[in-house]
This record gives structure tokens, C-alpha cells and sequence, in this order.
């Protein structure tokens, strides 16, 4: 696979497991760092339309706009376009299926999924796991 500019140039946050473990709760640390899935309708962030920003739990890294948010009906968060450089996509092979991996670039957490049944204009859907995300909203003036 081919690095982007941004992905090549990209601070990288690296810990230990340890590290990890304390820094985020037992359900963030298996999502985010041992690639599980929350299940669906259960996370913080499937059905919230509030104006801000969603980071990476582990890093603090900008990953999704809340106007990319779309509701897809699947119980997860849906985005149809991550923020410039935030993520990394990978072949992933489990379970017997060949799905896209999507993961946060500057730390390597695991976020979810994208697959090619998103809206316009982008037709992608990143089906990110609420447990691996961090929203922040708009300041209001």
C-alpha cells in the first residue's frame, strides 16, 4: 500500500499497553486497541446530531465532522468522509469476510469500517464504533 503525504508525515502517538489501559476504559481499550465492535444501538454517539467534532478516544486526533454525519440505520455512527489525513484504511480479513478496516492514523486505533453504500457525494459509509470516538462539540457564540 502506498502512504499519502499526510500519512508519511503524520506525528505518531505510541504507548505501551499498559499505557493504554489506564488511559481508557476496559470497553474503549477493546474496541480501540483489540479491534472489537460495540454492539449496535448501544454507543454514545449513533444517534447524536449536535454541531462539533469526533476525535480519536486514544489520541485526541480530529477524525469526522458532524455534518458528514448521516443516520444509516445501522446503530453505529456513520460518517460519508473522515477529516483530511485522520484515517488509514486496511484489507481485514476476519470473521470470513473481506471488509476495509478503518483506523486512526496517527495512533492506530481501530474505529470500524467503511463500505460503498454511503449518500452522495462521497457514496462511502464509515461505520465507526462510538466506544473509539471522542465528540466535542462547536463552541456556540
Amino acid at each position: 500500500m502506498e502512504l499519502t503525504m499526510v500519512e508519511k508525515t503524520a506525528e505518531k502517538v505510541t504507548k505501551s499497553e499498559a499505557e493504554w489501559k489506564q488511559k481508557l476504559t476496559p470497553e474503549q481499550y477493546h474496541v480501540a486497541r483489540e479491534a472489537s465492535t460495540e454492539c449496535a444501538f448501544t454507543g454514545a454517539y449513533w444517534n447524536t446530531k449536535d454541531a462539533g467534532m469526533y476525535h480519536c478516544v486514544c489520541c485526541g486526533a480530529p477524525l469526522f465532522d458532524s455534518q458528514t454525519k448521516f443516520n444509516s440505520g445501522t446503530g453505529w455512527p456513520s460518517f460519508n468522509k473522515p477529516e483530511g489525513g485522520g484515517v488509514v484504511e486496511h484489507t481485514d480479513t476476519a470473521y470470513g469476510m473481506v471488509r476495509t478496516e478503518v483506523r486512526c492514523a496517527k495512533c492506530d486505533a481501530h474505529l470500524g469500517h467503511v463500505f460503498e453504500d454511503g449518500p452522495p457525494p462521497t457514496g462511502l459509509r464509515y461505520c465507526m464504533n462510538s466506544a473509539s470516538l471522542d465528540f466535542r462539540p462547536s463552541e456556540k457564540k
